[in-house]
């Protein structure tokens, strides 16, 4: 991770730890999903920060970001808490594919690389898909931060309301360091 702003993993890992921190005080309007979501969010940026960068640590970390997200949405259809838990797992998809980008960006051709420059597209590779598949993540993830807090009724009063908010952007905050850091 040569071309890794020296900052980038301290800040995300900074703004992981406060969405997670803003999850664990708003305690009962989290369900379940949404406070494993947040924590592994947090745990995964803090292993990119102090980790070496290779890229078996960013496969382990995408796979984990990768289940998390799948976790973070099991049975809250219907709920009033269904719309954040859907919004932190797509900031945990945003943070998977950083870090499987990261992982393909090492060098070393991956079994996919492979196969497509066999197809005739050696010039886009793995880690170009990753690329706009993260900038799309991290846009889709900005703009609903901003839907969310402007234009949706809230599900919640108060204190409550105002932890949730700082959550929600300190988790748009750390995947937006994340794509413009790696």
């Amino acid at each position: 991770m040569d071309h890794v702003v020296p900052a980038a993993p301290w800040l995300m890992a900074a703004a992981a730890l406060v969405s997670a921190a803003a999850c664990l005080v708003a305690w009962r309007a989290v369900p379940w999903q949404g406070r494993q979501s947040a924590l592994v969010m947090a745990a995964a940026m803090l292993l990119v920060a102090a980790g070496d960068g290779a890229a078996a640590t960013g496969l382990i970390l995408g796979a984990a970001l990768l289940v998390s997200a799948m976790l973070g949405t099991v049975g809250v259809r219907g709920t009033p808490a269904a719309a954040s838990c859907c919004h932190r797992a797509l900031v945990s998809l945003v943070m998977a594919i950083c870090a499987f980008q990261g992982a393909a960006g090492q060098g070393s051709a991956t079994a996919v690389d492979s196969a497509l420059a066999a197809g005739g597209h050696a010039g886009h590779g793995l880690a170009g898909v990753l690329s706009v598949l993260g900038v799309v993540g991290v846009i889709g993830v900005v703009l609903w931060t901003v839907a969310s807090e402007w234009f949706a009724a809230p599900a919640h009063e108060g204190r409550v309301r105002r932890v949730l908010a700082v959550e929600s952007w300190a988790m748009a905050a750390g995947v937006v360091v994340m794509c413009l850091g790696f």
